[in-house]
Order: structure tokens, then C-alpha cells, then sequence
């Protein structure tokens, strides 16, 4: 297995693909890649039906998978508010690729087997795939597509993200199999000598104490234990420092522990969600998905201090948890909220990646919303940097 990454950022479409793929090809030292993935930034829009062709002069037969963006990382590089291209090739030995495009009329109903999903990526139970998955957001329920194959493919990996940068006038794109498409999904089903970890860095930092949910229904928490939403709030209120309060009015977010069997808590074991809304009457909480009783939640909340502080700990986390592993390249799909919005800086989730894990090839692109799991089940994120490191199962015979 080898990987090789590089972007550009030269204004001419054909420039920046040219610069990029011949990067690329210089890595691999000339080798034909079995795989291709391209991340084009919205300011190329002109050009999203000239990809492949381009894409096909200098790699060839490769599968071709991606999809635009309004942000795109290559060789550890963060191309933000300017045109970017970046290009990722992979040599895979012993590595079955799957591309499939998936569009909202295909997707199975509630009541189909696995056999069903089967049918719609061209790959069976038995293979045990990862899944790299990339979609439009205005043209297909991303989170149908996730479950669904949470339910048919249970111990595979699904990561990816949700194009982002279009609008009416100038829609996503998205690439597979030569194609250039605006709505739908597409993706890649890799099986094989390939292992994919997940890490999720959810941008948030604890406060208080977790606690269990005693009282809900649906989205609605009504009762942590015996008290209210509100009343274990206004304590955390006047016990915390003036940037907690602050960011209390403006950044509160809900994490909840997927895992009901776990009795610790740290870093990326909490789903985190928007906190909607207060009833000030009742004193419950309004939060961005169901919340059931029996459930442990903490409350958290997000700034680029507790965006750091929580990179750093689900890094140094997988790093202690996997000290054998030693992954030969990396995705990273990155919330358009993060990076420099964010930290006011560039590169700043690639290097802290490159610093703790490895310099290796790290690609990807800033999402409309990230896919990633969580406790073992797949969801749909925003504000996060989701990564997936790539490794061999086996070793090779050559």
C-alpha cells in the first residue's frame, strides 16, 4: 500500500490539476494508482465537468471518487477562501474497489433487508467493507443513507462528509466512475487488505458532571436525575468562570454517551448536539436529536480553546489505544466552521494531526456536515473533524 497527497492552489483550473497530479505521481514515483480521490473548491465550478477527463490523462484507469467543496486538504495543507484542488492517489495491493452513486429514489425503505443495501453498493455482508461516502445535502437524507448501511454493514467503517461551497446558481458536484453529478451520493466500498480507524474530534470541552436522563420524550429532556434541565444549568451558571458564562449564552451543546455499557467518559465518547431551545416554565431542554431515558449526558461547550483541547485528546487517545499501528495515510473531513473561521489560523487541524500521529498524507475537505462514527453507530456531525486512518489488515507479500 502507498498514498501520495498534494493540492494547488493556482487560479487556472487546468493548472491546479495539472500541478497537483504531478506532485502526486512524483510521490508514487510514477506507479498507476488504483484509486483517486479529488476535493475541487467551488471557486472551480466553471470546470466540475472537466474533472475526470483531466484526472484521467494523468492517472488512468484509476477509480475516481470526490467531490467539491468550499475548502480542500492535501499533503496536510488546508486551502481555505481561495481556489484549491487536491488530489490523493492510492496504491492498493489486494484492495477490491467499489464505487457505487446512490440517488434519493434507490434508497431501500425501513422494512428492506440486507440484501436490499447489497444490491445498492455492489458489495456483500460477508466483505466486510469501509465506506467512504460523499453526498449532496439538498438532494438526498444523508442520515437514511448512513443508517441503512449502519444496519446492513454493522462492523464497517462509514466516513465521508457532505459537499459544501455550492449554491442554487452553481450546485455541488460530485465525482465517481468518470461521472460528474449534482445530486444524490457517491462513494467508494474498499475490501480487503485495508483497515480504516476512526478518530472524531467533536470540538467541545465537558462541564459539570454526567448525569443521567430520568425524564424525556423525543428531543425534549425534562429531568437529569431529580432535578431539571434548567436548575442543574443556572448552578453550572453561577459556579463557572466569565468566559464559561459567556460561552453558556452562545455555545452550550449537549454530548450524550452512546455506549450504555460504559462506565468512564472521556473524549469521543460523546455524541454532541445543538441545544435548541428552554422551556423556561418547565425547565426543560430542547436539544438537535432524541434523547432517551436511561441515557448518560454531560453538557459541553465549544470555542477554538476547547476545539484544541479536544483534537489533542482524541489523538493522543488513539495514539496510547493503537501504539502497534502505524497507519500510512489519513482523511480528514472538516467542519466549514472549523478551521480558520475558527482558530483564525491555517492548517491548524492538519498539523496538529501530522505533530501527534504522523507526517503522512492527510486529504480531504471542509464538509457541509461530517460522517463519522460515534459509539459504534454512524452519525451525522457538524463542527467536527472527522478522520479516518488507513492501514493495511495484514502484511503484504512483497
Amino acid at each position: 500500500m502507498r498514498w501520495a497527497s498534494a493540492v494547488s492552489d493556482a487560479p487556472s483550473f487546468t493548472k491546479a490539476v495539472n500541478n497537483a497530479a504531478e506532485q502526486v505521481m512524483d510521490q508514487l514515483d510514477d506507479r498507476v494508482p488504483d484509486l483517486v480521490l479529488v476535493f475541487v473548491s467551488f471557486h472551480h465550478a466553471p470546470s466540475f465537468y472537466s474533472v475526470n477527463e483531466l484526472l484521467r490523462s494523468h492517472f488512468g484507469s484509476a477509480q475516481i471518487i470526490g467531490c467539491s467543496g468550499a475548502g480542500v486538504i492535501g499533503g496536510a495543507i488546508e486551502i481555505e477562501r481561495r481556489p484549491g484542488i487536491s488530489i490523493t492517489a492510492a496504491c492498493l495491493p489486494d484492495v477490491e474497489i467499489t464505487p457505487f452513486h446512490v440517488q434519493q429514489d434507490d434508497l431501500p425503505t425501513q422494512d428492506s433487508g440486507p440484501d436490499a443495501w447489497e444490491d445498492l453498493t455492489g458489495v456483500s455482508v460477508e466483505a466486510d467493507p469501509a465506506f467512504l461516502i460523499f453526498t449532496d445535502p439538498f438532494t438526498l437524507e444523508t442520515d437514511r443513507l448512513i443508517s441503512g448501511l449502519d444496519f446492513a454493514y454493522p462492523h464497517g467503517p462509514k466516513i465521508g462528509g457532505l459537499a459544501s461551497g455550492g449554491a442554487e446558481e452553481t450546485p455541488h458536484a460530485l465525482f465517481e466512475a468518470g461521472k460528474t453529478r449534482s445530486e444524490g451520493a457517491v462513494g467508494v466500498a474498499l475490501t480487503g487488505n485495508i483497515q480504516i480507524d476512526t478518530v472524531m474530534a467533536q470540538g467541545c470541552r465537558p462541564i459539570g458532571e454526567p448525569m443521567v436522563v430520568t425524564k424525556s420524550e423525543k428531543n425534549i429532556i425534562q429531568q437529569l436525575g431529580t432535578s431539571t434541565p434548567l436548575e442543574i444549568l443556572r448552578d453550572l451558571f453561577s459556579q463557572g468562570v466569565e468566559k464559561d458564562r459567556w460561552l453558556m449564552r452562545r455555545a452550550l451543546q449537549v454530548g450524550v454517551v452512546m455506549d450504555r455499557f460504559a462506565t468512564e467518559f472521556g473524549a469521543g465518547d460523546f455524541l454532541i448536539r445543538n441545544v435548541m431551545g428552554m422551556d423556561e416554565d418547565t425547565g426543560a431542554l430542547i436539544v438537535g436529536d432524541v434523547v432517551q431515558e436511561g441515557q448518560i449526558v454531560q453538557f459541553h461547550l465549544r470555542d477554538a480553546d476547547a476545539a484544541r483541547e479536544d483534537l489533542v485528546s482524541v489523538l493522543d487517545r488513539y495514539d496510547q489505544n493503537n501504539p502497534e499501528k502505524h497507519p500510512e495515510a489519513a482523511l480528514m473531513f472538516s467542519c466549514v466552521s472549523r478551521g480558520q473561521h475558527l482558530f483564525r489560523r491555517p492548517n491548524h487541524d492538519s498539523e496538529i494531526f501530522s505533530e501527534m500521529i504522523a507526517p503522512i498524507p492527510l486529504s480531504g475537505f471542509f464538509c457541509n456536515g461530517e460522517i463519522g462514527p460515534v459509539g459504534g453507530t454512524t452519525f451525522l456531525h457538524g463542527y467536527t473533524s472527522s478522520f479516518g486512518l488507513v492501514h493495511t489488515r495484514w502484511p503484504l507479500d512483497t
